[in-house]
């Protein structure tokens, strides 16, 4: 994900920014410095189009200001953060600014929406801009009001120049701009001073609120195609390597409006013994469906369990050979053989299902040689050639128009589920909206791989803890995804997921620290891996933070003070600009933020216990420092788990939109509680066992704890907040179980059977 980061800050610091005026509007936008944009006028070349704009705003003669927005809205309100940003540096009157989220022409650059990257990669291009675009209206307006552009500021869509001023509308609809940014010149714009922000981490309710709040809001589930036909896809019995044989749809014929049912082929491969069935209703196509019967050949995976998963995992970490080294600091095997005292622990996570409130779906149609895909997606830049590929085209050929989408976290990286869509529409010359019932969504799901993972830690003589050596298995969504993604390992013995191994990587300092990633092959081939919420941290924080608990308790000292002490932010865990300023102090400074506020250390009831952890989001490249306080009442007689409070302290840099910050933390916190207690699955005769929430049972209203959610106040640069308030509650709960009644769980989902087991 690193990789990917600095990419794009390497092209947006080598892009120019033109500022021209083109018909009625004044448009900003970035273009890269190898056109020949320096040499001509900016208006010319806006006009013309030939630039690669990664992200652009306009604004009109009334003064209204188009925000456009190349990141996937699924709750989480990215654009108005995004817009706040430009907006402040702009001086502009929030009241007159909108947002457009924008299908994958080109000219928008790489597109993706995950890792909690959207601000931290945003803020500083968009600041660069906004704060380009107010030197440019500064300038036209001292021209039009005859005073010097060094005696004039923005505010509120005004240029003010002592006592005269003149609005934005006015300066697009009387004056003339045409002016190009170098790199260099772009470059020595920075973020205002806190001190003169009107927007940034100021209180505001998000643009889309209203649309979302009336229904107008659009989601990809809403499309409607002229003339289209409606699609339900039958999930073969295994994700690869299933065959149809045979197809009867003699009951089918009686459903009304069935239209018939095509076998998909599919070059990319992605689509591996499916059938789609047509109609010229939804209804018709789920009832169609429904009524056809098809012959398969199965896949070498139809027999593979959950247990088959779990047991692979746990020969893969104790083959000292497997996977590839993500951490490597000191001597682990010396410490291993000098150590005084040992303990070690395998901890496991079941496999879990995203779930999102709307089902996966697309509508596509083609146009003038054109394949137009209508639908929500978080990495479109990543699927965009694999829709080309699978109906024939050349990825020009090719346009998704983004919707808002109705839950993301993660599954909608993939793409997949526009496949069957394309290849319908192609077969049949009609467009095609194809919607997947919960059941089908939930089968073909890129679920959350089981995992297993096991640490050893050792102690000197002195009985100084010396190192830690920790193995972790697991499906890896990159490999099959985007494999261009994933780097060597440590002892370039192979290629690791990154997004499956971060936080392994932790800030504590260790003389002495192993990791091993390890690849399960045998999940990899059973279903697709995915990226769910908080992605690999989300299961690696589960058990680097309990076995840090146990050590603590080894060690008989409070689990903070334990912790307190190995966050002394030396060596690698040092301060590092701009986006770790402080390094590891400031996640000791959240630590003890928590502890004071959730009165840790306080006398409880019987069977009562609180638990700590803490997480620095979802990588060392992007750290958003955290540390949660569960506190939990467990009834022995059943073993049943009642989380009663969650304290966290988050420290993201600058808040950029604090409403949204909320609210952002507060799902993904009761997305770790609800995947600490209560969701799991299990994979059984290849697929997964649960497809509907009868029997998939996510957290429940009435099991919601109180919340006590802050955020630490500072200017440093904002980092992410969709994922990290997910990683330290389970692994908080369960260190709150061990503290309440002395059972210390080590799987997860945490079930009463289990801990009933333990007590």
């Amino acid at each position: 994900m690193s990789r990917l980061n600095k990419t794009e800050t390497i092209e947006q610091s080598r892009r120019q920014f033109l500022i021209g005026t083109v018909g009625t509007g004044l448009v900003m936008a970035f273009a890269p410095v190898l056109t020949s944009c320096s040499s001509e006028s900016a208006a010319t070349a806006i006009i013309e189009k030939r630039f690669n704009p990664t992200v652009w705003f306009e604004i009109d003669q009334t003064g209204s200001i188009l925000v456009n927005i190349s990141r996937a809205e699924m709750g989480q309100h990215v654009g108005t953060a995004i817009a706040r940003i430009v907006a402040d540096e702009l001086g502009a009157d929030w009241n007159k600014v909108t947002i457009k989220h924008v299908d994958t022409d080109p000219k928008w650059g790489y597109m993706v929406t995950g890792g909690s990257w959207s601000v931290f990669q945003s803020y500083l291009p968009m600041s660069q801009a906004g704060a380009a675009g107010r030197t440019a209206l500064i300038e036209a307006a001292a021209t039009l009001l005859g005073v010097q552009a060094t005696d004039c500021e923005t505010q509120n869509s005004q240029v003010i120049c002592g006592d005269k001023s003149i609005s934005f509308a006015d300066i697009v609809s009387k004056g003339k701009i045409d002016k190009t940014f170098s790199p260099e010149e772009l470059a020595k714009f920075t973020p205002k001073d806190p001190k003169t922000r009107q927007l940034i981490a100021k209180p505001s309710k998000a643009l889309d609120i209203p649309a979302k709040s009336t229904g107008t809001a659009k989601y990809g589930i809403d499309v409607e195609l002229e003339g289209m036909v409606y699609a339900r896809p039958l999930i073969p019995p295994t994700r690869y390597g299933s065959k149809v044989l045979k197809v009867n749809d003699s009951k089918a014929t009686d459903v009304k409006g069935y239209l018939g049912y095509e076998i998909l082929q599919d070059p990319s491969n992605i689509l591996q013994g499916w059938v789609s069935v047509l109609a010229d209703t939804y209804y018709g196509a789920i009832s169609a469906a429904k009524a056809i019967e098809v012959e398969y050949q199965a896949g070498e995976t139809a027999n593979v369990s959950e247990q088959d998963l779990i047991d692979e995992g746990e020969r893969l970490v104790a083959d000292k050979s497997s996977g590839g080294l993500f951490v490597d600091l000191g001597d682990i095997d010396k410490t291993a053989a000098e150590a005084k005292k040992s303990i070690d622990g395998t901890y496991r996570t079941a496999s879990a299902l995203h779930f999102a409130l709307e089902p996966v779906n697309a509508a596509v149609e083609f146009k003038d040689g054109i394949c137009h895909v209508h639908t929500g997606n978080q990495w479109q830049s990543l699927f965009l050639p694999v829709v080309a590929k699978s109906v024939g085209l050349t990825d020009d050929k090719v346009i998704i128009h983004q919707y808002y989408l109705g839950g993301g976290f993660g599954r909608r990286l993939a793409g997949d589920y526009m496949i069957p869509a394309a290849v319908t529409a192609k077969a049949i010359g009609k467009p095609v909206k194809l919607v997947f019932t919960r059941e089908d969504d939930s089968r073909f799901d890129c679920i959350r791989s089981p995992s297993v993972q096991h640490f050893a830690a050792y102690w000197d003589n002195e009985d100084a803890l010396q190192g830690i050596d920790h193995a972790a298995a697991a499906g890896w969504p990159s490999l099959t995804m985007a494999p261009g993604f994933m780097p060597d390992s440590v002892d370039k013995k192979t290629k690791v997921d990154a997004f499956s191994i971060s936080g392994a990587d932790h800030w504590y300092s260790l003389n002495n620290h192993r990791v091993r990633a390890i690849n399960n092959p045998l999940a990899q081939k059973t279903f697709v891996p995915g990226y769910l919420r908080a992605v690999g941290p989300g299961w690696i924080g589960w058990g680097v933070e309990s076995f840090m608990d146990e050590i603590a308790h080894a060690q008989n000292m409070d689990p903070i003070d334990f912790r307190m002490q190995l966050l002394d932010a030396k060596g690698r865990n040092a301060s590092k600009a701009p986006e770790a300023v402080g390094g590891a102090k400031r996640l000791a400074h959240v630590l003890n933020e928590t502890k004071m506020k959730s009165g840790w250390g306080k006398t409880l009831p019987e069977n009562e216990g609180m638990g700590v952890a803490i997480a620095a989001g979802q990588e060392r490249a992007m750290p958003t420092w955290s540390a949660c306080v569960a506190h939990v009442r467990v009834d022995p007689a059943t073993g049943n788990v009642k989380v009663l409070k969650l304290t966290n302290v988050m420290d993201c840099g600058t808040v950029v939109h604090p409403d949204g910050a909320l609210a952002q933390t507060e799902g993904a916190m009761l997305w770790g509680l609800s995947l600490a207690l209560h969701e799991g699955t299990a994979i059984k005769d290849g697929q997964v066992a649960d497809t509907n929430l009868n029997t998939y049972t996510p957290l429940r209203m009435a099991d919601v704890p109180e919340l006590d959610i802050s955020f630490v106040q500072n200017t440093e640069f904002p980092t992410g907040l969709g994922e990290p308030g997910l990683i330290a509650v389970a692994p908080a709960i369960g260190n709150a179980i061990f503290n309440a009644v002395g059972a210390r769980v080590r799987d997860l989902p945490i079930t009463p059977k289990a801990v009933k087991a333990l007590i």
